[in-house]
């Protein structure tokens, strides 16, 4: 299992919510919270080891969010 730590503009419970659904169906995201309360609105996936951090990125610009990964 790897924690992929991801910068977002998923900002509202709305959108927290469109997402949670495509999260929750993707087989190599295990869990998933989006904190939007953070100035980053953080993404921090709990993900099998096959998940990379590109097809997260991928997978959120498809349904039309910015993603990119959030630096230490």
């Amino acid at each position: 299992m790897s924690i992929l730590i991801f910068r977002t503009n998923i900002e509202t419970k709305g959108m927290v919510n469109f997402m949670g659904t495509i999260f929750n169906d993707h087989p190599g995201i295990r869990s998933w919270f989006v904190d939007i309360e953070d100035i980053d609105n953080v993404l921090r996936i709990e993900a099998s080891q096959q998940l990379q951090l590109m097809d997260v990125v991928q997978l959120c610009h498809r349904h039309g969010f910015q993603c990119e990964e959030l630096p230490d």
